[in-house]
Formats: structure tokens, C-alpha cells, sequence
């Protein structure tokens, strides 16, 4: 057992969990957690609490934040709100087909020199934007890096809602995209219409996975559309799979009713068993 708190950068962002150490932060504290870059200022939004898991792996809190660090994380907020007028500016001017995604900006440490500005962005294909850096390294005064994000990332770093009418899974807890293929949506009897299947980002749902194991593990033994089975209630053809419910729906021969089986009533490996043990 361990205690964990969790803490966000911003509001309704991803969450990060962290061992508080010696500290007991509450709801609404301005803490410290350490990054690549040096301590940043966060919000807990999770308060410091026991929980049943390992907290080996965890990373630790720096600290509480005091008041110089919130001055420091204010202008840094303040830093990245100029960096992307100028961008969203520059990019108008020089005609490029670019989306400002988000701005990451660092204060410079004795290792780098200089302060440094990232801007993420998105575009239909590849862009040339050496013009673009040079003019923006000379207005903001600091070393500027641009990079490209996938429609998948874009989706991560803006955040927004889902067809749930929950936050996006990529803002919130998923930590790597994995692969998505139409034969999920086919498997799990799902509309093939893009409107219906694909998120925010207009790539297909992640949420599609979720389920997937379910069905295949379902498919591999239930009875197959069309197949004769014995049911408790008599001899019937399967017209139907309830994969939740881990049933077929049965027409039966006698009167053409239709009834609903349990997967495991219905499958030659069972029924052979009970013969068997009978």
C-alpha cells in the first residue's frame, strides 16, 4: 500500500498521478511536480490518499508551490499566450495551411542558454516553414522548434468531448494509441457509417478496442448464424448473437418461436461435456 495524489496542468487535463511523499496536498493546492524540464507548477485535483497499489513506480512531489513559483508559472502561461498570436499572425502572413495546436515554452537554463518555444501544429501535408521559424525565432526573441502532430495527437493536446458526452479517452488517461481496423466496428455488429464511428479526431474511435477481445473470444466458440443447435426448449436454427449478454437467439423448429440461449447451452464442447459427466 502507498498513498497517491493526482494533479493536472490544466484545467480539465489529463490527470498525473504522484506519490506525495511527506506532503498532504488538498484539493485546489499549487504544487510542484518534477519534469524534464525542471519542477512546474500543477493543481491538485486529487487529494493525497491510501490506496491498495503498489506507489514504488511513481514519481515524487517536489513540493508545495510558493509564491515565486507562481509568478514563475504566470509569466510562463503569459510567454505561451503571446507565442501563439504571433504564430497564428505569422502563419496568416506567409500563407502557409497550418492550425496552431498548442505552444510549449521553456525558460532558459544555464545547460541551453536561451529560452526555447515549441509549436505544435497541424497540416493536410507536409509544410515547408523555415521562413516561418526565422521570422518567429526574431519576433519572440527565443529559439523556436515546430512540429507536426497527428490527427490522433491533435485530438490528445486539445482535448474536447466525445460522442459519449464524456472527455476524450486520449486527454484523459490513455497513455498510447494503439491500432484501430474497421473489422472491430464489423465484429461488434456496429454501423459502418464514418459519422458513427469515428471521434473527434476523424480517425476511428479508440473505444472500439475495448470490447473486441469480448466478441472474438465470443465468435470463437458460439454457434455461427445459421447453424442448427439443441436448446433446452427444443431443435432450433441460431438467427441472432447477443455478445453482452453472452446468449443466441434461437428460432425453433417446432413453432417457429424464438428464444434466448445462453452461449454455453447452445455449444457442441458443452453439450458434449454434459452428455459425457451426465
Amino acid at each position: 500500500m502507498g498513498m497517491l495524489c493526482a494533479v493536472s496542468f490544466n484545467r480539465y487535463g489529463r490527470l498525473y498521478y504522484l506519490d506525495p511523499g511527506e506532503l498532504r496536498p488538498q484539493v485546489g493546492d499549487k504544487v510542484l511536480v518534477p519534469t524534464d524540464e525542471g519542477p512546474e507548477v500543477a493543481e491538485c485535483v486529487w487529494a493525497a490518499q491510501w490506496v491498495s497499489e503498489d506507489t514504488e513506480g511513481f514519481p515524487r512531489l517536489a513540493g508545495l508551490a510558493g509564491d515565486e513559483d507562481l509568478r514563475r508559472d504566470e509569466l510562463l502561461r503569459r510567454r505561451k499566450a503571446e507565442a501563439k498570436v504571433a504564430a497564428k499572425r505569422l502563419i496568416r502572413e506567409h500563407g502557409l495551411p497550418m492550425k496552431v495546436v498548442a505552444i510549449d515554452h521553456v525558460f532558459a537554463t544555464p545547460e541551453t542558454g536561451s529560452d526555447r518555444t515549441t509549436v505544435y501544429f497541424t497540416a493536410p501535408h507536409r509544410v515547408d516553414f523555415r521562413s516561418l521559424v526565422r521570422d518567429l525565432g526574431a519576433t519572440l526573441h527565443c529559439r523556436v522548434e515546430l512540429r507536426q502532430l497527428s490527427a490522433r495527437d491533435s485530438a490528445r493536446v486539445q482535448g474536447g468531448i466525445g460522442s459519449c458526452g464524456r472527455d476524450l479517452c486520449c486527454a484523459t488517461f490513455l497513455t498510447d494509441f494503439e491500432p484501430v481496423t474497421i473489422r472491430m466496428a464489423k465484429d461488434q455488429d456496429l454501423p459502418l457509417n464514418p459519422l458513427r464511428i469515428s471521434g473527434a479526431c476523424g480517425r476511428l474511435m479508440c473505444c472500439l478496442k475495448y470490447e473486441h477481445p469480448l466478441y472474438q473470444r465470443f465468435q470463437e466458440s458460439a454457434p455461427a448464424i445459421g447453424s442448427r443447435v439443441s436448446t433446452p426448449e427444443g431443435e432450433g436454427k441460431v438467427v441472432g448473437h447477443s455478445v453482452p449478454r453472452d446468449s443466441v437467439t434461437v428460432r425453433l423448429d417446432a413453432d417457429g418461436s424464438r428464444c434466448s440461449c445462453s452461449r454455453a447451452s447452445v455449444c457442441a464442447p458443452r453439450q458434449a461435456h454434459d452428455q459425457h459427466y451426465s
